[in-house]
């Protein structure tokens, strides 16, 4: 089984972000006030905003990991995104409010007080600590991505994992924003006007504006209710049908419960001269199957349904659906 060491993985990456952003949090706050830089002020903003986001997505791991009781029979893993939407809105209002509001006051008023070598200094110790957090979050994609047997940017496109995708998207964005705020204080000093660098603060907002929207929008989808892959979705009812006494799949429904649980339920019509003893048996190696190759799949529902009048030996194709495990099997 592979959840928990994808789920322990999943909290040093965490970790080491949030622990990335903090200090260089500080070290931006302090260049930012020294040298009055929006640019800079807007990239303290940004750290500040992915540490309290680190901290949102340390309790969405933790709290979606809790197990299954008579309350919540299904667990705790639609929790976790929750916490991982209250990152995306916190980001969206913190980080993206403050630098473009900053920005558009530094282009009317042109406040800099000039000094602009603390400002280079910071930006180039940021950019390499960063550097360090986004190359651990790569290689948990790469890897993620190998074992679903797909490209980490599909896996990161449908993977359930959203407190890894929120790390790898403010991360890279996080090095965007250096380089913007470079620019931008870089421009202010050989022009002398400080319109660039209220640009570049505007156009950080933009980007951390982007990264919480489309966070955003990820955690309300697993919220509502999304469905495994449609690849994935044909390989679960192609290993069901091709179960002893089976003779149909009528139907077949997938939910994303969590960031490593899935949901199978479906409506098997086995053959008719099958026994109880005979159903019960292909209903075990069914479950032993099926968790065997994807041991995310938490629970398995196969519900006896007799045959249906007009219908041939296989049954209408089921709409089409889509979701975040197994990217490589769309």
């Amino acid at each position: 089984m592979a959840q928990p060491e994808v789920k322990s993985e999943s909290v040093g990456t965490v970790v080491v972000a949030g622990a990335a952003n903090l200090a260089i949090a500080g070290a931006k706050l302090v260049a930012g006030l020294i040298s009055g830089s929006a640019a800079m002020l807007s990239e303290a903003a940004h750290s500040v905003a992915d540490t309290t986001t680190e901290v949102l997505l340390f309790m969405a791991l933790r709290r979606g990991a809790r197990p299954a009781d008579a309350r919540h029979p299904f667990g705790y893993g639609k929790e976790s995104y929750v916490w991982a939407f209250f990152a995306a809105l916190f980001t969206f209002v913190a980080g993206a409010g403050f630098a473009i509001t900053h920005g558009v006051t530094t282009i009317l008023v042109h406040e800099h007080s000039g000094n602009f070598l603390v400002s280079y200094v910071v930006l180039a110790v940021s950019f390499a600590i960063e550097s360090v957090s986004l190359t651990r979050a790569v290689r948990q994609v790469r890897r993620e991505s190998r074992r679903w047997r797909t490209t980490p940017r599909r896996y990161l496109r449908l993977t359930a994992d959203t407190t890894l995708k929120a790390v790898f998207l403010e991360d890279s964005a996080a090095l965007i924003g250096l380089l913007l705020a470079g620019a931008g204080v870089g421009l202010s000093e050989l022009t002398g006007d400080e319109l660039w660098d209220g640009i570049a603060s505007v156009l950080i907002g933009l980007l951390l504006l982007t990264v919480a929207a489309t966070l955003a929008y990820s955690n309300l989808s697993l919220l509502v209710g999304r469905a495994v892959p449609e690849r994935l979705r044909r390989e679960i009812e192609h290993a069901l049908a091709g179960l002893p006494e089976v003779q149909r799949i009528d139907t077949l429904l997938t939910m994303q419960l969590g960031p490593m649980d899935m949901l199978v339920a479906a409506k098997v019509d086995f053959r008719d001269e099958a026994t109880g003893a005979a159903i019960e048996a292909t209903a075990d190696e069914a479950e032993r199957r099926l968790r065997e190759r994807y041991p995310e799949i938490r629970y398995l529902f196969l519900d006896p349904t007799g045959s249906l009048p007009g219908r041939g030996e296989r049954g209408p194709e089921p709409p089409l659906q889509d979701g975040p495990m197994d990217p490589g099997l769309r």
